[in-house]
C-alpha cells in the first residue's frame, strides 16, 4: 500500500526538519484507489499552492490521475496534532 504522509523541512537547509506526521494524512480509500493496476496506491505526481490551498494531483491504483484539495493551514493543525518530531523532544 502506498500512502503520503506530512513533513516539513527548512527551506535553507532540507536537511532540516521542523514536523513530521506520525499518521498518514492520505491513503487509498475510493475504488479508482483502491482497485487497479496496482492495487491500495495513491501516489503523488506533482502539487500547487494558491493562497492557502493546495491542489494535489496523483495517481490512483496506476490507473488514473486525480485530484486531491486541502487548506494549507488545516493541514499544518493536523501536523501539529500528530507530529513526531516534537513527541521526541
Amino acid at each position: 500500500m502506498y500512502r503520503l504522509g506530512l513533513a516539513v523541512l527548512d527551506r535553507e537547509d532540507p536537511t532540516t526538519l521542523f514536523a513530521r506526521s506520525t499518521e498518514w494524512v492520505f491513503s487509498p480509500e475510493k475504488d479508482y484507489e483502491v482497485s487497479g493496476d496496482v492495487d491500495k496506491v495513491v501516489f503523488p505526481c506533482g502539487w500547487v499552492a494558491q493562497g492557502d490551498d493546495i491542489r494535489l494531483y496523483y495517481g490512483g491504483a496506476d490507473k488514473c490521475i486525480a485530484l486531491a484539495t486541502a487548506w494549507i493551514s488545516e493541514l499544518l493543525r493536523w501536523l501539529e496534532e500528530h507530529n513526531e518530531h516534537h513527541a521526541r523532544e
